[in-house]
């Protein structure tokens, strides 16, 4: 009987890929794969010193960092990251978390990575939301690699302006000190895995990063959804 009232319900309200709008057949989940199979891929985790590592190395003495997809304006991934940020689409990060791990788990990004650690909301923003993207992220990639996730040993103290049309600089002021880590003693001597939905200039992450350098013994990676 559910089975029929499902068969209904696509009938008269059809699931429809979130880029070209045709509807979705079975196994195909928030994109067709058609679609999936053109998504702006950066290839960067195959890429030894690719751009978004250096982005960070250059700063930081961080482990391994990449990008899964691109993000140009008016661009697929750009329609993907504002679904699963401003549509209220939390699945949309665990799917596309979970297409990055299954990408990346024979590459050796997460062989030695001890847990994974999204980048966090300001609390009243994530009520706003009702999610955070990154952890939801966290969670796609958790289904494949098994690691722990942990929302709790960094947090954001301070909620910051929208980054969007600030300059470099101005990036970095807007998110000077406003992460902090609640217990460094949880996080000495593993290696987390950073992860958040865009890295523009690296601003949020570099703040993030600048934080758990506190931590005895830390060890950072770094991974982004997109990259712009």
């Amino acid at each position: 009987m559910m089975r029929i009232w499902n068969d209904l319900l696509y009938l008269f309200f059809p699931r429809l890929c979130l880029l070209c709008r045709r509807p979705l057949v079975e196994g195909e989940e928030h994109i067709c794969l058609h679609c999936a199979e053109d998504l702006p891929y950066t290839y960067y985790i195959d890429v030894h010193g690719n751009p978004v590592y250096r982005l960070f190395k250059e700063r930081f003495p961080i482990e391994a960092a990449t990008a899964f997809l691109f993000f140009k304006q008016g661009g697929s991934a750009q329609t993907l990251i504002h679904a699963l940020k401003y549509d209220g689409n939390r699945q949309l990060g665990y799917h596309l978390g979970r297409m990055a791990a299954l990408e990346y788990r024979e590459s050796g990004l997460f062989d030695a990575v001890d847990c994974l650690l999204p980048v966090p909301l300001h609390p009243k923003r994530e009520r706003k939301r009702g999610y955070n993207q990154s952890e939801w992220i966290a969670r796609g990639v958790q289904s494949v690699t098994g690691l722990p996730i942990d929302t709790t040993s960094l947090v954001r103290e301070r909620k910051n302006e929208s980054q969007t049309r600030k300059s470099l600089s101005e990036r970095q002021q807007n998110v000077a000190h406003i992460f902090r880590v609640q217990d460094a003693d949880v996080l000495s001597g593993k290696h987390v895995l950073l992860l958040d939905d865009v890295i523009t200039t690296g601003s949020t992450l570099g703040a993030c990063i600048e934080a758990l350098q506190e931590v005895p013994g830390i060890r950072i990676s770094v991974m982004g959804m997109t990259v712009a």
